[in-house]
Protein backbone atom coordinates (compact mmCIF):
# COMPACT_ATOMS: atom_id res chain seq x y z
CA UNK A 1 0.00 0.00 0.00
CA UNK A 2 1.46 3.32 -1.07
CA UNK A 3 0.62 6.31 1.08
CA UNK A 4 -0.13 9.75 -0.29
CA UNK A 5 0.90 12.98 1.36
CA UNK A 6 -2.50 13.43 3.04
CA UNK A 7 -1.99 10.04 4.76
CA UNK A 8 1.25 11.16 6.43
CA UNK A 9 1.34 12.58 9.96
CA UNK A 10 3.75 13.00 12.83
CA UNK A 11 3.87 9.78 14.83
CA UNK A 12 3.09 7.48 11.89
CA UNK A 13 5.26 4.40 12.48
CA UNK A 14 6.59 1.71 10.17
CA UNK A 15 8.62 -1.50 10.41
CA UNK A 16 10.50 -2.86 7.43
CA UNK A 17 10.77 -6.47 6.36
CA UNK A 18 13.89 -8.24 7.60
CA UNK A 19 17.18 -8.83 5.79
CA UNK A 20 19.70 -11.42 6.94
CA UNK A 21 23.32 -10.36 6.59
CA UNK A 22 25.37 -13.10 4.98
CA UNK A 23 28.99 -13.82 4.15
CA UNK A 24 28.46 -12.71 0.56
CA UNK A 25 27.15 -9.32 1.75
CA UNK A 26 30.41 -8.58 3.58
CA UNK A 27 32.59 -9.66 0.68
CA UNK A 28 30.51 -7.80 -1.92
CA UNK A 29 30.52 -4.63 0.18
CA UNK A 30 34.28 -4.91 0.75
CA UNK A 31 34.77 -5.23 -3.00
CA UNK A 32 32.45 -2.35 -3.76
CA UNK A 33 34.03 0.04 -1.26
CA UNK A 34 37.60 -1.24 -1.07
CA UNK A 35 37.23 -1.67 2.71
CA UNK A 36 38.87 -5.03 3.30
CA UNK A 37 39.44 -4.42 7.02
CA UNK A 38 40.22 -7.72 8.71
CA UNK A 39 37.42 -7.13 11.22
CA UNK A 40 35.08 -7.78 8.30
CA UNK A 41 37.07 -10.30 6.26
CA UNK A 42 39.21 -12.44 8.62
CA UNK A 43 37.80 -14.92 11.13
CA UNK A 44 41.20 -15.23 12.82
CA UNK A 45 41.54 -11.48 13.31
CA UNK A 46 37.90 -10.97 14.35
CA UNK A 47 37.98 -13.82 16.89
CA UNK A 48 40.73 -11.95 18.74
CA UNK A 49 38.90 -8.62 18.56
CA UNK A 50 36.59 -7.19 21.22
CA UNK A 51 33.64 -8.53 19.19
CA UNK A 52 34.86 -12.14 19.06
CA UNK A 53 33.67 -12.61 15.47
CA UNK A 54 33.39 -10.75 12.19
CA UNK A 55 31.07 -7.77 11.98
CA UNK A 56 29.41 -6.11 9.02
CA UNK A 57 30.67 -2.75 7.84
CA UNK A 58 28.76 0.03 9.56
CA UNK A 59 27.97 1.63 6.23
CA UNK A 60 26.64 -1.71 4.94
CA UNK A 61 24.03 -1.62 7.70
CA UNK A 62 23.12 1.96 6.88
CA UNK A 63 22.88 1.24 3.14
CA UNK A 64 20.75 -1.88 3.63
CA UNK A 65 18.50 -0.04 6.07
CA UNK A 66 17.83 2.64 3.47
CA UNK A 67 16.86 0.00 0.94
CA UNK A 68 14.64 -1.77 3.48
CA UNK A 69 12.69 1.39 4.21
CA UNK A 70 10.99 3.27 1.38
CA UNK A 71 12.18 1.38 -1.72
CA UNK A 72 11.53 -2.15 -0.40
CA UNK A 73 8.18 -1.51 1.24
CA UNK A 74 6.74 0.78 -1.44
CA UNK A 75 4.85 2.58 1.33
CA UNK A 76 5.91 5.97 0.04
CA UNK A 77 6.18 5.19 -3.69
CA UNK A 78 3.46 7.71 -4.54
CA UNK A 79 5.08 10.51 -2.52
CA UNK A 80 8.86 10.00 -2.18
CA UNK A 81 10.94 12.31 -4.36
CA UNK A 82 14.45 12.23 -2.91
CA UNK A 83 16.47 11.24 0.14
CA UNK A 84 17.85 14.47 1.62
CA UNK A 85 20.25 13.27 4.28
CA UNK A 86 20.94 11.86 7.70
CA UNK A 87 21.52 13.53 11.03
CA UNK A 88 22.66 12.38 14.46
CA UNK A 89 23.52 8.91 13.09
CA UNK A 90 25.02 6.57 15.68
CA UNK A 91 26.52 3.12 15.33
CA UNK A 92 25.26 1.68 18.62
CA UNK A 93 26.38 -1.93 18.27
CA UNK A 94 27.77 -4.49 15.84
CA UNK A 95 25.85 -6.29 13.13
CA UNK A 96 27.17 -9.85 12.91
CA UNK A 97 27.11 -12.25 9.98
CA UNK A 98 23.85 -14.14 10.39
CA UNK A 99 21.96 -11.27 12.05
CA UNK A 100 18.65 -10.28 10.51
CA UNK A 101 18.10 -6.54 10.56
CA UNK A 102 14.81 -4.64 10.58
CA UNK A 103 14.19 -0.90 10.43
CA UNK A 104 11.74 0.80 12.77
CA UNK A 105 10.98 4.35 11.61
CA UNK A 106 8.52 7.01 12.70
CA UNK A 107 7.69 10.39 11.21
CA UNK A 108 9.17 12.85 13.69
CA UNK A 109 8.33 16.01 11.78
CA UNK A 110 6.59 17.01 8.58
CA UNK A 111 6.89 20.52 7.19
CA UNK A 112 6.15 22.35 3.98
CA UNK A 113 9.04 23.04 1.63
CA UNK A 114 10.05 26.70 1.77
CA UNK A 115 10.80 26.84 -1.95
CA UNK A 116 8.26 24.48 -3.56
CA UNK A 117 4.60 24.63 -2.44
CA UNK A 118 3.84 21.16 -3.85
CA UNK A 119 6.53 19.51 -1.72
CA UNK A 120 7.26 18.83 1.94
CA UNK A 121 10.06 17.43 4.08
CA UNK A 122 9.46 14.43 6.32
CA UNK A 123 12.03 13.66 9.01
CA UNK A 124 12.04 10.12 10.32
CA UNK A 125 13.38 8.84 13.64
CA UNK A 126 15.08 5.59 12.62
CA UNK A 127 16.37 2.53 14.47
CA UNK A 128 18.02 -0.48 12.90
CA UNK A 129 17.40 -3.49 15.13
CA UNK A 130 18.43 -7.13 14.99
CA UNK A 131 16.19 -10.18 15.28
CA UNK A 132 16.41 -9.90 19.09
CA UNK A 133 15.49 -6.17 19.02
CA UNK A 134 19.07 -5.08 19.78
CA UNK A 135 19.50 -1.51 18.47
CA UNK A 136 22.60 -1.43 16.26
CA UNK A 137 22.19 1.94 14.53
CA UNK A 138 19.95 4.95 14.98
CA UNK A 139 19.46 8.49 13.85
CA UNK A 140 17.32 10.69 11.67
CA UNK A 141 16.69 10.56 7.93
CA UNK A 142 15.05 13.29 5.87
CA UNK A 143 12.94 12.63 2.79
CA UNK A 144 11.56 15.08 0.26
CA UNK A 145 7.92 14.18 -0.45
CA UNK A 146 5.35 15.35 -2.96
CA UNK A 147 1.93 16.70 -2.02
CA UNK A 148 0.63 15.96 -5.52
CA UNK A 149 0.67 12.78 -7.63
CA UNK A 150 4.08 12.14 -9.17
CA UNK A 151 4.23 12.00 -12.95
CA UNK A 152 7.12 9.53 -12.69
CA UNK A 153 4.94 7.02 -10.82
CA UNK A 154 2.22 7.27 -13.44
CA UNK A 155 4.77 6.90 -16.27
CA UNK A 156 6.40 3.91 -14.61
CA UNK A 157 3.03 2.26 -14.09
CA UNK A 158 2.10 2.73 -17.73
CA UNK A 159 -0.81 4.97 -16.76
CA UNK A 160 -2.12 6.90 -19.70
CA UNK A 161 -0.33 4.82 -22.28
CA UNK A 162 -2.45 2.69 -24.47
CA UNK A 163 -1.48 -0.44 -26.36
CA UNK A 164 1.09 0.00 -29.07
CA UNK A 165 -0.03 -0.92 -32.59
Amino acid sequence: MSLRYEDLHVGLAFRSPGRTIGESDLMAFAGLTGDYSELHTSDVYAQSSQFGRRVAHGMLGLAYAHGLMWPRTGELRDTAIAFLGIDEWKFAGPIFVGDTIFVNYTIESLRDSKSKPTQAIAVFDVEIVTQDERVVQKGKKALLVSKVPLAAVAASSGAGSGPTP
